[in-house]
């Protein structure tokens, strides 16, 4: 947290003098406020194995929701800007938040090619959904448990390189990026299983882990830590042709040595493969995206403890005149082996969303979003609950832009 803080203040006390020197000073951001109905399962944000963010457990009782988001850039030339998002949400383990800090270099694109590298802390460029202001999507209210878990337990620290070529009806390009401070990833897909979370977890969030035991002490995953000082690497590439979509797909790891540890915080290697559609039929926007990989931890000699991992979805959109609406069908699972074979419960799931949203001026949106989730997670039972839920959320959310 400590090592994270200077890095973070640092940009912050230096962003004075940038904006002294910058052409260009730039604020758009968000602010939401609404009500849940939430699920009677205890949620995952409070130490139990549900997969909503919110739910406390035994009631039902509505809740009020409300966070303030803002991308913040300064520009110094056509080439160069250093780029922020910021949260406020009172009611989050940091209720201010860094969702991502970083600075750009994008030389004016020519006709046949562009170039841009990243520095700093950012999301990878994973997500299909995710692409408004904030990291949010545009036709749901959480995202899919493919990118929550992007949200809460994976940023890129350090640099990123996209080089893309054009031609007359399309583009193809290409990424690569090493970073640092993300050896406890896998962790919270490793002990909680897939959630789904509709606000990301900021750089000086630490996520709660699952109380594994009745009355046993509140435990953190600081998500965004070194501690084995080897870098990770992730390697990508996507398609675009008109009046088709495009297609990406990305490989990560991030080559942490699961025998390390800072106290009780160990590396965890984890690799996975991700794919992403988007097409459409005819006004109908698809998008689809699929994940598999493992996550591993060697915590004594010879002996190591590997969860794997899948989830895809399906997301159909529409949008006409002030109006969008939205479906969306999500399956995932984990499986957990250890070097003596099969070493305990896995999780298996689906989850049902609807979402529709109206925009009567342009800075006021009006979004409500279904949610359902059944599940299996056999580590519900280490607390003596049933491993199979049937969970079930509604959100009502007005947001107005800035």
């Amino acid at each position: 947290m400590r090592l994270r803080a200077t890095w973070l203040f640092c940009v912050i006390l230096l962003a004075p003098l940038g904006a002294a020197n910058a052409q260009e000073f730039s604020v758009n951001g968000f602010v939401d406020a609404g009500g849940v109905i939430p699920s009677h399962e205890k949620s995952w944000l409070k130490g139990g194995f549900g997969k909503l963010d919110n739910g406390g457990g035994g009631g039902q009782s509505p809740a009020l929701v409300s966070q303030g988001v803002a991308d913040l850039r300064l520009k110094f030339d056509p080439a160069v800007s250093v780029f922020a998002t910021v949260r406020a949400a009172p009611d989050q383990h940091a209720p201010f938040d860094v969702l991502e800090a970083y600075g750009r270099y994008q030389p004016i694109p020519t006709p046949d090619s562009l170039l841009s590298i990243k520095l700093g802390a950012f999301f990878p460029p994973i997500s299909l959904e995710n692409e408004s202001v904030g990291w949010t999507s545009p036709w749901t209210l959480t995202p899919s448990a493919i990118n929550s878990w992007v949200g809460d337990e994976l940023r890129t620290i350090g640099a990123e390189t996209n080089v893309e070529w054009r031609y007359d009806t399309g583009r193809v390009g290409l990424t690569g990026a090493a970073f640092g401070f993300n050896d406890p990833t896998g962790n919270l897909l490793a002990q909680r299983g897939w959630v789904f979370d509709s606000r990301p977890i900021g750089l000086f969030g630490e996520p709660r882990q699952p109380d594994n035991f009745p009355g046993a002490p509140a435990t953190r995953e600081e998500p965004f830590k070194e501690i084995d000082g080897r870098p990770g690497w992730y390697a990508g590439g996507s398609l675009r042709q008109d009046g088709i979509g495009r297609l990406t797909g990305l490989y990560y790891d991030n080559r942490a040595d699961p025998a390390q540890h800072i106290g009780g915080d160990f590396g965890w290697r984890t690799k996975f493969g991700s794919l992403g559609l988007e097409t459409y039929l005819g006004d109908v926007v698809i998008l689809s995206q699929a994940m598999a990989g493992s996550t591993d931890i060697q915590p004594f000699d010879n002996f190591h403890a590997t969860t794997d991992f899948q989830s895809v979805y399906l997301l159909a959109g529409y949008y006409f005149d002030n109006f969008r609406i939205a479906g969306r069908v999500d399956l995932f699972a984990t499986q957990l082996h250890n070097s003596f074979g099969p070493g305990g419960p896995g999780e298996r799931g689906r989850a049902f969303t609807v979402s529709g949203s109206w925009t009567p001026v342009p800075w006021l949106r009006l979004a409500t979003e279904l949610l359902q989730v059944s599940s299996y997670n056999g580590q519900r039972m280490t607390l003596g609950s049933n491993p199979n839920a049937n969970e079930m959320q509604i959100q009502f959310v007005s947001r107005i832009f800035f």
